[in-house]
């Protein structure tokens, strides 16, 4: 490949959407982005300091202590050294671009390997380009299709010249057809779509992306035919976490460097006795006793636990306190402030809503430690990914990954749990959660996908944040797909909640947008459950059933693009588990919903 650089991208895609392993059309070329251990040296690049983040990878990869590092900037300064990131060309069968007859009813073209090219990229002196037909499997393999197996049907002892014979202009599967010049063979390539006639063969376990070294693995899966630039031929995995005081991180510090006096606590009454020490009732002013034992019996039990990215988020998440954002010094990585009640609430449309908070500041850094293709992987309702999930690896052997780190605003609302609880009583709201229980259910069996129902709080919370998200768009400034959601289930704590918020790299914070619609939350409340309400696909829409395997909607009960679908850069799970019905009444539930309709 040449070194001279012949395209370019932002440093957030290539975390989001062209890490190493993605199929990428350049210019005049395809590729497939080479691995880390095509990238500059790590020396060269600019390290991302978040422990909890690298903390959480090393449970997540099993890599001890991996480092975080951005990738390589594109310098303006003519003199410097140019750092870039290698693409491999890929894939290897080429269509030479024949000259089109006025007459003719079928267009034929010659496919052709790369090493078939003459020294200017050219076949017989006519222009080829790439394929878009390769082959893979959902660990994230990759190769060229083997065309003569497919058209001899196995039988690749014939290596006459192929065709690709193609009728009408749409580009469908079932108008092309491979055909073989010498013995005249033709096989459609609809044939290759099927995944029950197993015509691509088995998987070789092919990994174009980290070169000539190590290509391959161990795969028995069946190769699927996949379209390079489609949608599903790149998966990124990545985590993600706010930069946001681990308060109980402090806490158990501050236990063990008192663990001669607190070892022996176990209950309140000996913690309250080991206080009356002047040293210790100094060091532990204004921490909660419960909180102080919890410490005491994490450190007591080896405090390796670490805990889920979105519990310690939820933790200095509510104990912001109470202002307005305007105090000094701004810690420009994690500045929230609870908003007085008398600011934002009018009527009792928002009574289900406790505190609204104002982050005035955050930063949000993301990391991408693999990928799949055909199907995503993501994380719980905790934002955790399983530790033995399928995933392609970056490099090699990886010890560092590519992240980035966003920097913006946002808006959180706690929900009140004795609300919750109440509402999961009734029976209509039980029966509803059933339908989607089952449709999970229905999903998780055809996926062969042992991923658990996240329950009723989570898909209320989910359908309520893509609600309130689409009217934020339309007052804050920001486009709803660069605005992005975080929900919060704590069902042992009691704690719920949804943030909103956006973030960007290369900027020290945004312009206050957001956070300033916190003062008018009742109003897009208001909006949200009246464009919930009634959805312009009712009632069609309002009538789906999450079990029904004609439409195939396993997990999602009343919710379509015309209500609740937002675009997946800003959802969190991928449009899943959505239902409008439990937000507010709709035509064919009316009496499983939280919020109370909007007249």
């Amino acid at each position: 490949m040449s070194k001279r650089a012949h395209g370019q991208v932002r440093r957030s895609q290539v975390i989001t959407t062209w890490g190493p392993g993605a199929l990428i059309d350049l210019p005049r070329h395809s590729g497939i982005v080479g691995g880390l251990e095509t990238w500059p040296e790590v020396s060269e690049l600019e390290e991302v300091p978040d422990q909890r983040l690298q903390r959480k990878l090393a449970l997540v990869t099993g890599l001890p202590q991996p480092r975080l590092y951005l990738p390589p900037p594109d310098s303006n300064d003519p003199s410097a050294t140019k750092l870039g990131i290698r693409v491999w060309r890929f894939p290897e069968w080429m269509m030479v671009q024949e000259k089109p007859s006025d007459r003719e009813r079928v267009r034929s073209r010659r496919l052709v390997h790369r090493r078939m090219l003459d020294e200017r990229g050219r076949f017989d002196g006519a222009d080829v380009v790439p394929t878009r037909f390769v082959r893979a499997c959902p660990r994230g393999h990759v190769d060229d299709l083997n065309w003569h197996g497919f058209v001899h049907d196995g039988n690749p002892e014939c290596k006459g010249q192929l065709w690709l014979d193609e009728r009408g202009t749409g580009g469908d599967l079932g108008d092309l057809t491979v055909r073989c010049q010498a013995c005249e063979a033709t096989r459609g390539m609809q044939d290759a779509a099927e995944y029950e006639l197993f015509a691509l063969g088995t998987c070789r376990g092919s990994r174009p992306w980290l070169g000539l070294h190590g290509t391959h693995q161990d795969c028995t899966l069946p190769a699927r035919l996949l379209i390079r630039t489609a949608a599903n031929a790149y998966f990124p995995q990545v985590v993600s976490a706010l930069s946001l005081p681990d308060q109980a991180a402090g806490l158990d510090k501050l236990v063990g460097q008192h663990w001669d006096d607190l070892s022996i606590v176990e209950s309140l009454e000996e913690l309250q006795f080991v206080k009356k020490k002047p040293a210790i009732a100094a060091a532990f002013t204004g921490q909660d006793d419960a909180d102080v034992l919890a410490a005491i019996a994490r450190v007591r039990g080896g405090g390796t636990a670490e805990r889920p990215v979105k519990q310690v988020e939820l933790d200095a998440l509510l104990a912001a306190p109470e202002g307005f954002g305007d105090d000094m010094p701004v810690d420009p990585n994690f500045h929230a402030r609870r908003l007085p009640e008398s600011f934002w609430r009018h009527s009792e449309l928002s009574a289900p809503i406790t505190a609204i908070v104002q982050l005035h500041r955050l930063r949000e850094v993301l990391a991408l430690i693999g990928f799949t293709r055909f199907e995503p992987v993501t994380p719980d309702v905790d934002g955790e990914y399983d530790g033995d999930v399928e995933r392609a690896d970056l490099a090699l052997e990886p010890s560092w990954f590519p992240a980035v780190e966003n920097r913006g605003e946002g808006i959180f609302l706690q929900v009140d749990p004795h609300r919750l609880g109440t509402w999961l009583q009734r029976p209509a709201v039980r029966d509803r959660l059933d339908q989607l229980r089952r449709g999970h259910d229905h999903w998780a069996q055809t996926r062969k996908n042992a991923r658990a129902f996240p329950g009723g709080p989570y898909v209320l919370l989910h359908t309520l944040s893509h609600l309130l998200l689409q009217s934020l768009a339309l007052r804050c400034g920001y486009p709803a797909s660069s605005i992005r959601e975080r929900i919060y289930v704590d069902t042992d704590g009691g704690r719920f909640g949804v943030l909103l918020y956006t973030a960007s790299t290369d900027a020290e914070g945004t312009l206050g947008g957001l956070v300033g619609q916190a003062r008018s939350i009742e109003a897009h409340l208001e909006l949200a459950l009246a464009s919930g309400q009634l959805c312009s696909n009712d009632p069609i829409c309002a009538q789906h059933e999450p079990g029904e395997t004609l439409e195939g909607r396993y997990l999602h009960g009343a919710a379509c693009h015309g209500c609740s679908l937002i675009a997946e850069t800003s959802c969190e799970m991928r449009n899943d588990y959505l239902d409008r019905a439990l937000v507010v009444p709709t035509l064919a539930v009316p009496d499983a919903a939280l919020f109370a309709p909007v007249s």
